[in-house]
């Protein structure tokens, strides 16, 4: 034999070409997948979108969720259907899309702008045995305080300096031994029952916890628990953003621009 098959044949060129024709095929699978939820596209209004992409819808695909939560099919308009809030209490800024809307009732109660939140499951996050992750630190005997301040005992002022209640217990992340919130016992002036803050909206002092998010005026309407030892994906995303919408909400002032 005078010559080889490959003699003449690039095999660096074949090589690049596989590895660009691999990469646009995974860049094309994974731009599908990322659109069975929330697609097809919708404007500021609720119709469809003129502009849905360049990329198609994937196919149906049905997901088995852990510890017998049963089955979800997505995409799917029955589940798009199932989980869109048509209740905002929200109107447009300018007739154009992409405009900013502004609040048309309580803004932290409505669920808008920067309170919004996502109409997840109303079930607890699990951990990997199938028990609630977040649970009181109160029921749990293994847990303690270990650096810094037990902020258990202490007031809790609000960010008008309201004091507003006393710090009774925390929850914890029991697999990550975390802890994710701060259990409140409210005055009656304030709502009376109990209450939970995000650990990192609560500033711990030697003598007090501030919570400047919201006002004492607030505390009332913070979104409560079903149970007192659970707290389910809707609730944490529910209280959350009453906190987080504090930020803007909590008084006309901070509305305005800050230098």
């Amino acid at each position: 034999m005078t010559s080889t098959f490959f003699g003449n044949f690039d095999l660096a060129s074949l090589s690049i070409w596989l590895f660009w024709i691999f990469f646009a095929l995974l860049i094309y699978y994974l731009q599908t997948e990322n659109m069975r939820e929330g697609f097809p596209l919708e404007t500021d209004d609720g119709a469809p979108s003129p502009n849905q992409g360049p990329f198609p819808l994937p196919n149906p695909k049905t997901f088995k969720l852990p510890h017998g939560r049963g089955e979800v099919t997505v995409p799917s308009a029955a589940y798009e259907a199932a989980h869109a809030r048509t209740d905002l209490a929200l109107r447009k800024t300018a007739a154009g899309n992409g405009f900013p809307f502004e609040p048309t009732g309580n803004p932290l109660a409505d669920g808008v702008g920067p309170a919004s939140w996502s109409n997840r499951a109303d079930l607890p996050e699990l951990d990997g045995k199938g028990h609630p992750k977040i649970v009181p630190m109160a029921s749990h005997d293994n847990f303690r305080v270990s650096a810094g301040r037990d902020p258990r005992g202490l007031p809790v002022q609000a960010g008008d300096d309201a004091v507003v209640g006393t710090v009774v217990d925390m929850w914890i992340d029991e697999p990550e031994s975390l802890v994710r919130y701060l259990e409140i016992e409210l005055d009656a002036a304030h709502g009376g029952g109990r209450r939970l803050v995000p650990i990192q909206l609560a500033k711990i002092g030697s003598d007090r916890v501030r919570v400047r998010a919201i006002f004492g005026e607030h505390f009332a309407g913070v979104p409560q628990t079903r149970r007192p030892d659970q707290v389910t994906k809707l609730e944490e995303d529910k209280i959350a953003a009453y906190y987080a919408g504090g930020k803007l909400y909590a008084s006309r002032e901070r509305l305005e621009p800050q230098l």
